[in-house]
C-alpha cells in the first residue's frame, strides 16, 4: 500500500534582512579587499544600513575608538597591543622564544622571534633610549643612553644630529644653534660650549685658551693690542710683519668699523 503523499506546507514570505544579518547573497556588505573573510558561517554583525561579518564589524568598532584590532583572532584590543611585524596582536597570544613565557606588550623582537624582556636584555642587544625599541644596526652612545640615529635629536628644534655635534644639558641634547640661544656662548675657535670664562672679541666669544694669534699661536688676553685678520684676532709681533698695503687696508677697515658699531672697540689699539 503506497504511503500517503504529505502536503507541503506553503512556503513563509522571507523576511527583510534584519540589522546585523548577512546580504542576501550570505556574504559581508564590505569589499573584497577590505573584508578578512567570507561572512559565511561566521556570526553576523552590523548596523541598519551596512552589514558585516565579525571581523569586519571588529575592525569597524576598533577604527571608531582609535584602537587595534588583533590580526589573529580580529577582536578588539583594549589593553596596549604588541606590535610584531608592523601588526597589532593581543600579547597573550605569543610565548617568548627563549624561556616560553607568556609575553607582554613590552616584547621585544630580534631577528623575526619575539622575546620577552629579560631575557632580550640578557642577549646584550641595545635598546633606544627614545622609542625603547632593539637597535640592530649603528648606534649612538650619548646622554648615558643608546640610540637609533634618527632618534637623537635636539631637545629643542627635534632635528637629528646624525653624526654632527651636540650639547648637553641637565641630561638633554641641543644643537649648536639652540645651545647657545638657550643657555650660553659657544667657543668660535674650537665649537664646544665654553664653560668657564668668555673672551668676548670680534664680535664673537671664545674659550680663554683659545684666544690666540691665528698666526703665531700665541696667547692673547684683551689687555695685549692685536687687529682682525680673517675674523681672527693677530697679535702685534705678527701684524708687523705683514706687507704695508695689507696693513693700511686693514687699518682702514678696522677703523671704519670702529665708528660703526663699536667706538671703544679693540681695533688696532694703535698697533
Amino acid at each position: 500500500m503506497p504511503w500517503p503523499m504529505r502536503l507541503a506546507s506553503a512556503a513563509k514570505p522571507a523576511s527583510p534582512l534584519q540589522s546585523g544579518s548577512l546580504t542576501a547573497t550570505g556574504s559581508c556588505t564590505m569589499s573584497s579587499a577590505s573584508c578578512v573573510r567570507s561572512a559565511s558561517g561566521r556570526s553576523p554583525r552590523g548596523s541598519s544600513t551596512r552589514h558585516l561579518c565579525r571581523p569586519c564589524h571588529n575592525r569597524e568598532k576598533a577604527k571608531g575608538l582609535g584602537k587595534y584590532v588583533c590580526q589573529r583572532c580580529h577582536l578588539v584590543i583594549d589593553e596596549q597591543p604588541l606590535m610584531f611585524k608592523n601588526d597589532a596582536y593581543h600579547p597573550d597570544h605569543f610565548s617568548c622564544t627563549h624561556c616560553g613565557k607568556e609575553l607582554t606588550a613590552e616584547a621585544r623582537e630580534l631577528k623575526g622571534e619575539l622575546y620577552c624582556l629579560p631575557c632580550h636584555d640578557k642577549m646584550g642587544v641595545p635598546i633606544c633610549g627614545a622609542c625603547r625599541r632593539p637597535i640592530e644596526g649603528r648606534v649612538v652612545n650619548a646622554l648615558g643612553k643608546q640610540w637609533h640615529v634618527e632618534h637623537f635629536v635636539c631637545a629643542k628644534c627635534e632635528k637629528p644630529f646624525l653624526g654632527h655635534r651636540h650639547y648637553e644639558k641637565k641630561g638633554l641634547a641641543y644643537c649648536e644653534t639652540h645651545y647657545n640661544q638657550l643657555f650660553g656662548d659657544v667657543c668660535y675657535n674650537c665649537s664646544h660650549v665654553i664653560e668657564g670664562d668668555v673672551v668676548s672679541a670680534l664680535n664673537k666669544a671664545w674659550c680663554v685658551n683659545c684666544f690666540s694669534c691665528s698666526t703665531c699661536n700665541s696667547k692673547l688676553t684683551l689687555k695685549n693690542k692685536f687687529v682682525e685678520f680673517d675674523m681672527k684676532p693677530v697679535c702685534k709681533r705678527c701684524y708687523e710683519k705683514f706687507p704695508l698695503e695689507l696693513k693700511k687696508r686693514l687699518k682702514k677697515l678696522s677703523e671704519l668699523a670702529a665708528r660703526k658699531a663699536h667706538p671703544k672697540s679693540v681695533g688696532l689699539n694703535s698697533a
